[in-house]
């Protein structure tokens, strides 16, 4: 729902805020004062198209700013604010959250907000898509089970594809694999750790007289005669039974057993040292060999490990290939027949409601005074189309004239009371349809074109029966709409020093009675004023 609307020098608009509330709010006010510019800047938050002539002369640019609920729990519903500025001079930006974005996503994220029927170029009614999901809507149709006969469908190819392509490319693509999967099990990798096992034992080798040397040394400093274990003693020795000492003696002592520790651990490793050519050569070339295969399947050896992991099952597949596919084609032919009975009964269902669907809109056009309107929901019957998803809407205005496709027959007018037949069908006609969509905002324009009398109450309470179920927002120059309406909005213009201003009041009360006497008949007399009053009585 659409709760507040910021609009900043747009065409004659300085400065306009409106806070906006659930039901039917009718827009009215005097040919020209602006009304239609408030629908133009709901157009571009749903993306519409802008121009610079919408800039109000003498600003550097527009501005329209849409802050919507979604939800119905009122102050826990999530909250998004879209944006759209339009410069006087380049490109339009669109932001949502206060963060830039595309017009393209600003309009994808406004779509299942607001819909707007009139004159304006976004009516989802055109879409065919829309077309087809308002049947369904109203036939009850669950696409579920069609949506995941066609996924299998698409997983079976997915794997069919994989297995491999032409003959001679598979037994190509067989004797690489087998080569490669023979070097990989010949080198019996022992783990992703190997290589820095080997190349511990490699420094170890390489330097193990060094490394001998250096040990001996190290032992006879520690333990040979005068070495430091024989100096650490003296020391010991010099400080026993000596109170100032007493602390230190027990901690001299410790030192001591730790140093005869370590020196029995230096000598062992010391003598554990052997100077072995031969597996100092293995263990260069187990490097070199684990180095090229880094080098072909990975950039470390648990890389390497489960390229042949991956390798061996892609031959196996490919192996099995003549068995896997056939398999696969039996699987594919089952999928395909489970695809075409769920396709089969959408369409049916869809064939079977299609013309009660268009006989309640026809009946609903009547009241909107097209009496002579005829419509027709066209539901493909093509070879290849068993769910019937070509749905089409059909509209004949006048007598005599042929059934064709909305977007060549429908003024904006027509349109727009077409659309409202549509939604009161799913929303009033027939509510266990559940009228699916999350469009929580409705607006209308000239849907009361060319209209008046019983007519024009029967769009009046067509708009508050819809106003029930959405946010419906209305321009109307009709007292009989208006006075259907929760709210009234007045748009007014005023001139001053020979600039034009529009301003926007919500009228109540006294006020509301005055808007809609001069509805009705000009002024504000008081016979206008008493039928505005019973006009609102009983709206």
């Amino acid at each position: 729902m659409l709760v507040e609307l910021h609009i900043e020098n747009l065409g004659v608009i300085e400065h306009v805020e409106l806070v906006l509330d659930h039901g039917l709010t009718a827009l009215t006010g005097e040919t020209g004062t602006g009304k239609t510019m408030l629908v133009e800047a709901i157009e571009l938050l749903v993306g519409g198209r802008s121009d610079a002539s919408m800039v109000r002369p003498g600003a550097t640019e527009a501005r329209v700013d849409g802050r919507f609920v979604v939800g119905v729990d009122g102050a826990d519903d999530d909250e998004i604010v879209l944006t759209r500025v339009v410069p006087a001079d380049g490109r339009s930006r669109a932001y949502v959250n206060g963060r830039l974005s595309t017009v393209t996503s600003l309009a994808d994220i406004a779509g299942p907000l607001i819909d707007l029927h009139g004159q304006h170029a976004h009516q989802s009614l055109l879409v065919t898509a829309t077309q087809r999901a308002a049947l369904d809507r109203f036939a009850g149709v669950d696409l579920a089970p069609l949506r995941r006969a066609r996924a299998a469908i698409t997983e079976i190819d997915a794997e069919l594809a994989t297995l491999g392509g032409d003959e001679r490319a598979r037994a190509r693509e067989i004797d690489l694999l087998r080569f490669q999967v023979d070097e990989l099990d010949r080198a019996a990798i022992t783990g992703a750790d190997e290589d820095h096992l080997l190349a511990a034992e490699e420094e170890l080798l390489a330097d193990a007289v060094a490394h001998r040397t250096a040990g001996s040394t190290a032992v006879e400093l520690l333990t040979d005669d005068q070495g430091a274990r024989d100096l650490l003693g003296r020391a010991l020795a010099a400080i026993s039974d000596r109170a100032p000492f007493a602390g230190l003696h027990g901690r001299l002592h410790d030192l001591l057993a730790e140093f005869d520790d370590v020196s029995t651990e230096l000598r062992s490793v010391t003598e554990s040292i052997e100077e072995d050519p031969a597996r100092l050569d293995d263990v260069r070339m187990r490097r070199q060999v684990l180095t090229d295969l880094r080098r072909k399947y990975g950039d470390d050896l648990a890389e390497v490990m489960d390229y042949h992991r991956r390798t061996e099952d892609r031959l196996r597949d490919l192996e099995g290939f003549e068995e896997r596919a056939a398999e696969l084609e039996r699987e594919r032919a089952a999928a395909i027949a489970h695809e075409r009975d769920e396709a089969g009964r959408v369409g049916a269902t869809r064939r079977e409601a299609a013309p009660r669907l268009a006989g309640l809109i026809e009946s609903r056009l009547r009241e909107l005074a097209m009496g002579h309107a005829s419509v027709a929901v066209e539901v493909g019957d093509g070879p290849d189309d068993h769910p019937g998803d070509r749905v089409q809407f059909l509209l004949a205005a006048n007598p005599g004239s042929p059934l064709l496709p909305l977007t060549r027959v429908a003024s904006g007018g027509e349109l727009a009371r077409a659309m409202l037949a549509l939604r009161l069908v799913l929303t009033v006609d027939a509510p266990t349809s559940a009228d699916g969509t999350s469009v929580g905002t409705l607006v209308f324009d000239e849907v009361d074109a060319g209209i008046g009398g019983s007519a024009a109450n029967a769009v009046g309470e067509a708009l508050e029966a819809l106003g029930r179920h959405h946010q419906v927002l209305v321009v109307t120059h009709l007292p009989q709409v208006a006075a259907r309406a929760r709210r009234q909005i007045v748009v007014s213009k005023q001139v001053h020093d020979g600039v034009t201003f529009a301003g926007v009041e919500t009228v109540a009360g006294d006020a509301r009675v005055g808007e809609v006497a001069r509805m009705l008949s000009g002024d504000d007399s008081d016979e206008a004023r008493e039928h505005a009053r019973s006009l609102l009585r009983r709206g």
